[in-house]
């Protein structure tokens, strides 16, 4: 069942500025299923831990209909939040499951999983973000994990013209799908209605954005329109942050503690040095991966 709780506003003295707006550049992954990457290679130091985020949205099957075949992943975590559709996972250790509307599927790597990720409709609208979360040196060669969350599954707080659905993380006191102890991520799905305000607490060192993908919000006086990622100011003196919705808004919020280490990466391997690349490269061809 959904946790519902009623809001327990959380007190934020000095919210974050957005320190710039980025607009994503529409691309196309896997055999062809059209995106917008948002959160790039470009913006991996700055954004640290999360290595990249795509949003995808359409109701022409062309543009989805042949998914994600198998390719494989060493080294960080991926998240599936599925808006709308339905996509199946199947991958070599052997996990299987059916991501839907309102869902998430969280996969981590680890040392290596070769996975495919299919759409199960032939028309209708597939939407939704997959977000990469690395993962710290001493954990990449860690076993590889998957679990399913179907929408029920998934906690939120309810008030105030506000849902939060809670990801990972925690907020207004309540605990979300996932937790890590080393990211620390938060990740939340905002449905605001027109004039509603919410507040969340982010630690000072934490990296942190918001995406719009309906309306459009208003942080710290400065408008965030849909189709925009706003990277949140690191102030050491903001305690988190204030979101207003200009009109209805969706937008999810993500923050996270940066590891601080390397990133070296070679398409679906993101390990810290070059060697480790090397050897990612050559256990996958030699088919010593999961």
């Amino acid at each position: 069942m959904t946790t519902m709780n009623p809001f327990r506003e959380e007190t934020v003295q000095t919210s974050r500025t957005v320190e710039r707006l980025v607009a994503g550049t529409a691309t196309s992954d896997g055999a062809g299923v059209k995106l917008t990457r948002v959160l790039h290679g470009a913006l991996q130091k700055r954004l640290d831990p999360f290595l990249m985020l795509d949003a995808f949205g359409s109701d022409d099957p062309n543009d989805y209909i042949a998914g994600f075949p198998d390719h494989p992943h060493r080294g960080f975590e991926t998240i599936t939040y599925m808006l709308a559709g339905r996509m199946k996972h199947r991958d070599s250790a052997g996990h299987e499951g059916l991501l839907e509307s309102g869902g998430v599927q969280w996969m981590t790597a680890g040392r290596g999983v070769i996975h495919s990720e299919i759409p199960q409709q032939e028309d209708g609208v597939m939407e939704g973000f997959q977000l990469w979360l690395n993962l710290p040196g001493r954990d990449k060669m860690q076993a590889p994990w998957y679990r399913d969350f179907g929408a029920a599954d998934l906690p939120r707080v309810v008030e105030r013209g506000v849902t939060a659905i809670v990801i990972a993380g925690e907020s207004h006191g309540v605990a979300g799908a996932v937790t890590r102890e080393a990211t620390a991520p938060v990740y939340l799905d905002l449905h605001l209605d027109p004039g509603a305000r919410f507040a969340q607490a982010i630690p000072p060192g934490h990296n942190a954005f918001v995406y719009v993908y309906r309306g459009g919000v208003s942080i710290s006086g400065k408008e965030v329109p849909a189709q925009r990622m706003a990277i949140l100011a690191n102030d050491p003196a903001a305690d988190g942050v204030v979101i207003e919705a200009v009109a209805g808004a969706k937008a999810i919020l993500v923050a996270g503690r940066p590891l601080g280490e390397p990133i070296a990466q070679y398409g679906p391997f993101v390990m810290n040095t070059e060697e480790e690349i090397h050897q990612a490269v050559s256990d996958y061809r030699e088919g010593r991966l999961a």
